[in-house]
């Protein structure tokens, strides 16, 4: 059973893309959406599946990937609650382009695409909100290559969890920096693709020389200058 808040509407409302619908849209939409319950681990959508709908994470959180040729698993993105998922197919109609899994039990409000679409069609400013995502997730797609192809494993490292920090950051009174989601190396290895061995060198060498801090699984980033040195120190 899904342990989340029956009020679709106030969850769309609270969407920093949906919330700009004029209510009597955004109760159409609300209407027409689907609480959906996941189990961790479980496969969402996989890559060529149809894509008719989007979904909007309500609690947990959810990874995008897909398989080199030797079954080895790439991390495109993490999805947290209050984020949006599968925009792609969305806007054109088009198979899924990646696999989407739950990390955690995870609870999914699922908007049809044949409802939504009309909505964002109406409204250009909600519609220029959906393309602005896609175009963050298309650079940060594209930073991730370009650190695969140009830069050493250090700089690497420090990128990803630059990365991080920007969507998942909490910032202290210190001015520290905690990357707001919990993942293992072995994930944080897959995401900025590197081995887990070497995510750990660093993680280790960098919170002896306090530049990091990790508690619970959770990293944090106490000094955020040196990081951005070492993301783009020359291979």
């Amino acid at each position: 059973m899904a342990t989340v808040p029956l009020n679709r509407e106030s969850i769309l409302a609270g969407h920093f893309v949906l919330r700009h619908l004029r209510p009597e849209e955004l109760s159409r939409v609300a209407a027409n959406a689907a609480f959906v319950h996941h189990k961790a681990q479980a496969t969402i959508f996989q890559k060529g599946d149809t894509g008719a709908s989007l979904m909007a994470v309500v609690n947990g959180r959810v990874k995008i990937c897909t398989y080199a040729p030797d079954g080895k698993e790439i991390i495109l993105n993490y999805i947290d609650r209050g984020n949006l998922f599968g925009e792609i197919a969305l806007l054109d109609g088009r198979p899924r382009s990646a696999d989407a899994v739950a990390l955690d039990d995870t609870d999914l409000l699922v908007l049809e695409r044949a409802r939504l679409m009309p909505i964002l069609t109406a409204n250009p400013d909600t519609a220029a909100m959906m393309i602005t995502v896609i175009c963050q997730r298309l650079r940060q797609t594209s930073e991730a290559l370009e650190d695969a192809l140009l830069r050493d494993t250090p700089s690497r490292v420090a990128r990803g969890l630059l990365r991080l920090a920007r969507t998942f950051g909490k910032s202290d009174e210190a001015g520290h920096v905690r990357i707001d989601i919990k993942l293992s190396q072995q994930q944080l290895g897959s995401l900025i693709g590197i081995t887990r061995e070497s995510i750990n060198k660093y993680i280790v060498e960098w919170t002896r020389a306090g530049y990091l801090a990790v508690k619970g699984g959770f990293i944090t980033i106490h000094d955020r200058d040196i990081l951005e040195r070492l993301s783009e120190a020359e291979s």
